[in-house]
């Protein structure tokens, strides 16, 4: 506030302080899009943010196994997690999987017991067993009323003793508890209503195995993801992410969409190649996949500055049924990228020893590949697209070994390159879009302007403090106008301010070259 003087002395006014303080944007929040559990997922197409595999399994359902939908999208979660991540939304997509009609079980006349199960049955049984059917002992002539429940599912196995027919609501409860099936009567009643009988017919009762289930069109539509990247969708709505990825999908039209989205969002796009592509022809084609570094693969990555291809697959443990199985990089690539930018920062390369994945036993027999090999892949001599590989080391473990962009060969993209470098430009972009809105209606002159350089000065010098940047004293790492050099009359007069800010990346060592010379007799002194 001003001060009124009114007799002569001394007075204190306190000022503003000129320059706001300007908060670091995150850097590892990720979006995972594609097809969820078919029965269990809450909300189709919206986007919920997850800071556990337990909030995915409350939201979407968790794991499932099925021969008409790959799980990519829950094994790319449990990845994320695993390997470092913390922060994600989940967009699950319908599959269009249908929960089959199942045979009731038989009680008093007319009345029964349906089990609908809420996990695909394509590909795995899921069995229902009543046993140990006995009479109650609360009435003269008691009912064959009492049983007990055994769902069996894969490796999950879910058993209810005691449970008892009559009012229903011992088997009611089943709809609360069990991640396996729902319980209806014959009716098809699922509340208070319902009526499962009062007796079974006999002391036996054969288990029951519940029905294959069926898709009810392609579990595969490109338009599925096309319209989760449109303008005003729960997605879009998001406030701020960094990084997107759509796990297991190698399509043109989705990965065109989510490129371009991610662009408009200031996010980073990660790109799974093809599940059965191979790191060369030596190789038998499967499913008729060429090489992953064959032009009909490499022409259908669409070229951008935000995104990186990532190979090859890797080979872990289906949760659900216990065999081995393939999984997609991407999710294991996200979490390497939020534990390097938490450990080191968004400026580190997410490659080398150090990002070693876990829970897997390394990459499938088809993307294993040597120095020579990944050379041709990685696009520096050939002038290709670059393939960023996981490569296996002894001692190591299993590694992301590549740091460069979709666009690191083409030389008119020469200054993004490299992942981190486009990462750190990306990163700096949305940290002063979101703290410099301060700065808008405010009077367009010098002391605005002053305010401006300081406010960003301060937070590049914390960034040249932390060894973000290159050079050995500020000067050299970064610069900042905003001046009349930048924002002339003309500029002020139409409301205006331009604001210019230059910064030196570092950028990784890719290639090490070492030179061993022969001392020949030399005397050495010190």
């Amino acid at each position: 506030m001003s001060v009124t003087p009114s007799y002569p002395g001394l007075y204190i006014q306190e000022l503003p302080l000129s320059a706001h303080s300007i908060s670091a944007a995150p850097t590892s929040i990720t979006v995972i899009v594609g097809y969820t559990h078919p029965f269990r997922t809450n909300n189709f197409d919206e986007a919920v943010r997850l800071f556990s595999f337990t909030d995915f399994e409350r939201e979407f359902g968790g794991m499932f196994a099925s021969g008409l939908i790959e799980p990519h999208v829950p094994l790319a979660v449990t990845q994320f997690f695993l390997n470092g991540g913390s922060d994600l939304y989940v967009v699950g997509l319908d599959p269009g999987l249908t929960q089959p009609a199942t045979p009731a079980i038989v009680t008093s006349t007319g009345k029964g017991i349906i089990f609908t199960p809420l996990q695909p049955t394509d590909m795995i049984d899921m069995t229902v067993s009543i046993s140990n059917v006995r009479a109650s002992a609360t009435t003269p002539s008691p009912p064959l009323d009492t049983f007990d429940l055994t769902l069996v599912y894969g490796r999950q196995v879910e058993t209810y003793r005691g449970l008892k027919l009559g009012s229903g609501r011992a088997l009611l409860g089943l709809n609360g508890q069990s991640s396996l099936v729902k319980v209806t009567d014959a009716s098809g009643a699922s509340d208070s209503t319902a009526d499962f009988g009062t007796a079974f017919p006999a002391a036996t009762v054969a288990p029951a195995t519940l029905p294959k289930s069926t898709a009810s069109g392609s579990t595969f539509d490109a338009q599925d993801f096309v319209k989760t990247f449109q303008a005003n969708t729960s997605l879009d709505k998001v406030p701020i992410f960094n990084i997107l990825l759509t796990p297991g999908i190698f399509d043109n039209t989705v990965n065109s969409a989510a490129v371009a989205f991610a662009e408009r969002k200031r996010a980073f796009v990660i790109l799974d190649a093809p599940q059965d592509s191979a790191a060369d022809d030596r190789l038998q084609p499967i499913n008729n996949i060429p090489p992953v570094n064959d032009p009909s693969i490499l022409g259908a990555v669409p070229m951008s500055e935000n995104g990186a291809l990532y190979f090859p697959y890797l080979k872990s443990t289906n949760p659900v049924t216990g065999d081995p199985t393939t999984v997609a990089p991407s999710g294991y690539v996200a979490g390497i990228y939020a534990r390097t930018d938490q450990r080191r920062g968004v400026w580190k390369a997410p490659a080398g020893i150090e990002a070693t994945l876990v829970n897997t036993t390394g990459v499938v027999p088809s993307g294993d590949m040597n120095n020579e090999q990944q050379g041709v892949l990685y696009g520096v001599i050939t002038q290709t697209v670059p393939i960023n590989c996981l490569r296996s080391f002894p001692g190591a473990g299993t590694v992301v070994f590549g740091a460069r962009t979709v666009v690191g060969s083409n030389q008119a993209f020469n200054q993004s390159k490299y992942v981190p470098v486009r990462r750190m430009t990306l990163f700096i972009e949305q940290t002063l879009l979101a703290n410099l809105t301060w700065v808008v209606f405010e009077p367009n002159d010098e002391p605005l302007w002053i305010s401006i350089r300081t406010s960003i000065e301060n937070f590049m010098l914390s960034l040249f403090n932390q060894g973000a940047l290159q050079g050995t004293k500020p000067s050299d790492a970064f610069q900042v106008k905003c001046d009349k050099s930048t924002t002339t009359q003309d500029d002020v007069n139409n409301g205006i301010v331009n604001i210019v800010v230059a910064f030196a990346p570092l950028k990784p060592a890719e290639f090490v070259i070492i030179k061993i010379a022969q001392l020949a007799g030399q005397s050495q002194t010190s």
